[in-house]
């Protein structure tokens, strides 16, 4: 009997047979009940954060024309890919087919053999990429509040330099705590809480950027965007490049799509109901974007940050400047560990398997802790391992503080195999689209197309890295 039988045969034990269809879904879980709705909002909770503070500066490198053009592409592209994935929620037949929980066990059931490998090892690096770049954004917003403060009280007299290195190691040290946390990722209420603040800091940076166009009366910017002068026809070139990965990362979220569409209830059709969800998702995150780019660039031209909440263009209201960098903060504490969870998970059972009867890895100390019914399990391998993984990601972020190419690597490294190639090669395999036909050749033609995006992104990017590092001293970063 397999293990979704089974399943099913268990829950119907405990409940009578007329309810076991009303309970339990064709896999034996508990029924699904999410809905249009629900799938929507964890699409755009998932997907506005950190990246919406980039997009000011990714539109001032590439100016009006082409800024919201280069947006618009990656979010008609980022749709259409995510409708095909939609389809590889289950293999086989769309309606009763085996469902695929994950997107790695969507990969392993319709592509299989050394794919899966490399959409493991993908994914992993994305995620620990991302874990520095929370770390630096993080850092860079304490620091934006303590300066915004100290400007304040000097009257704008005092540039109140400060270096990164303490409050990186503080997020850090706050990490180290929280992973210790056995089941973080199933903390409920931690999605509702990043939600609030994502929308509150993206609100406040939109919100500021209206009110100084109001103010000046004028919109900046140009239509080729930065001009050469203010930078060099290199930088000029690099820069614009870097900003196509920055705007990639911003639509980062096909790698949680499958895990979305588990949520979601059938009869209609998963695929259904999650592609108008994919579809009113995107339009409400790029309208969002759209808004909080543009307005960014309006209030700044040139010369927009590369945060803009931290790049000082905004000094005043201050205080409602240090609510926007508190909310960043808060959002990326918690983000920080849902992001890391799946790295933390893979080694533990790789360690579990490879050692089974290790005192070190296997053994639990049962630690009362007052005011708690239950004791907290210490494990000393979670101890050492999740402390050692914070650790690294913090002295990587102390050597390399870069926030926008940090992010602009990430957009470039995540995108092409994660949201095109995968999600092609699964739909080929799953309609069996013949070689050859007018649709694999426009299928293939796409996941190149965005292979050659991704290249000169990630070029630029790293080209960004190393013109920093040449007036750069390690671990002497100050803002």
């Amino acid at each position: 009997m397999g293990d979704n039988q089974r399943q099913v045969f268990d829950v119907s034990m405990a409940i009578p047979s007329h309810n076991v269809s009303e309970c339990v879904d064709d896999d034996g879980r508990l029924k699904r009940t999410g809905t249009i709705c629900t799938a929507s909002a964890h699409i755009i909770t998932a997907v506005i954060g950190s990246g919406v503070l980039s997009l000011a500066w990714a539109i001032a490198q590439l100016g009006w024309i082409a800024g919201p053009a280069v947006m618009l592409l990656f979010s008609f592209v980022t749709y259409y890919t995510s409708s095909l994935l939609t389809d590889c929620y289950r293999t086989g037949d769309p309606v009763s087919g085996k469902r695929n929980y994950t997107y790695t066990d969507a990969v392993r059931s319709i592509l299989g053999g050394y794919k899966v490998k490399a959409c493991g090892l993908i994914q992993y690096l994305n995620l620990f990429g991302i874990s520095i770049g929370y770390t630096i954004a993080a850092s860079i917003s304490m620091m934006a509040i303590k300066r915004s403060n100290c400007f304040h009280e000097s009257g704008g007299k005092n540039p109140c330099h400060m270096s990164s290195n303490p409050y990186m190691i503080m997020f850090g040290v706050s990490e180290i705590l929280l992973s210790q946390i056995p089941d973080f990722d199933q903390i409920w209420w931690l999605s509702i809480v990043a939600a609030v603040m994502s929308f509150t800091y993206s609100g406040i940076g939109l919100g500021l950027g209206i009110a100084k166009v109001a103010a000046t009366g004028t919109f900046k910017g140009s239509l080729t965007g930065i001009s050469i002068g203010t930078v060099t026809q290199a930088q000029k070139i690099w820069r614009s490049l870097q900003a196509i990965g920055d705007i990639a990362f911003a639509y980062s979220f096909s790698v949680i799509l499958i895990e979305i569409q588990d949520t979601v209830k059938s009869p209609p059709e998963e695929a259904k109901t999650m592609k108008k969800a994919t579809k009113l998702s995107t339009a409400v995150t790029t309208a969002f974007y759209m808004l909080c780019g543009s307005m960014g660039y309006a209030s700044f031209g040139d010369f927009a940050p590369g945060n803009l909440l931290t790049g000082f263009g905004f000094f005043n209201p201050f205080w409602l400047l240090d609510i926007a960098n508190a909310a960043i903060i808060i959002h990326l504490v918690g983000a920080y560990q849902v992001f890391c969870q799946p790295i933390f998970a893979f080694i533990e059972k790789w360690a579990t398997q490879r050692w089974p009867e290790s005192y070190f890895i296997t053994k639990e100390f049962k630690i009362p802790v007052p005011g708690y019914r239950h004791p907290y399990k210490l494990n000393m391998f979670r101890l050492v391992w999740r402390t050692g993984f914070v650790m690294l990601t913090t002295v990587i972020s102390m050597l390399l503080p870069f926030f926008n190419d940090v992010v602009g690597i990430l957009g470039a490294l995540g995108f092409w195999p994660l949201t095109v190639y995968f999600p092609v090669e699964m739909y080929i395999q799953q309609k069996k689209i013949s070689k050859w036909s007018s649709r694999w050749i426009c299928l293939k033609m796409l996941s190149m197309a965005c292979l050659m995006i991704s290249i000169v992104a990630g070029a630029g990017s790293i080209v960004g890295v190393i013109l920093d590092l040449k007036v750069y001293k390690p671990f002497k970063t100050t803002y």
